[in-house]
């Protein structure tokens, strides 16, 4: 009997993963890829600008309550999912995968209601990406 090479295995399963990426992250991750991606879309003149609106839930039934979202200017970018009942923190997320794309000079902190889309405003500032407005 013929075994499958190894390589057309490896290459299965990459295709698979990446094909399944967004079942196996979490909404600071896929924040963070939106914000990658909307990086892309600021011109590269400096002072380009660029709105980038995110629409919550990212995924159905993950973080549909209230929420919090930190974009900080050490790197760090994290979402505290919150009881609709309550206010308490259910799951919280962090990342910094967005920081070799997008930077931000101050620490912002926004609370939205569920469902509520976040609004970041981007522009290019010393020839890099950052967060210069989040609402």
């Amino acid at each position: 009997m013929k075994r499958p090479a190894p390589l057309f295995l490896t290459c299965l399963l990459a295709a698979l993963l990446t094909g399944c990426f967004g079942a196996f992250t979490d909404p600071a991750t896929r924040l963070a890829a939106d914000l990658k991606d909307a990086a892309a879309l600021v011109g590269k003149d400096a002072g380009a600008r660029h709105t980038h609106i995110h629409r919550t839930p990212s995924r159905a039934g993950e973080c549909a309550g209230p929420y919090r979202v930190q974009i900080d200017q050490v790197g760090a970018l994290i979402v505290w999912c919150k009881s609709e009942t309550t206010g308490e923190t259910l799951t919280s997320h962090s990342t910094t995968s967005h920081g070799d794309t997008v930077a931000a000079r101050e620490t912002f902190i926004v609370d939205k209601r569920p469902s509520e889309d976040l609004t970041i405003d981007l522009a290019r500032i010393e020839g890099k990406v950052t967060v210069v407005a989040v609402r």
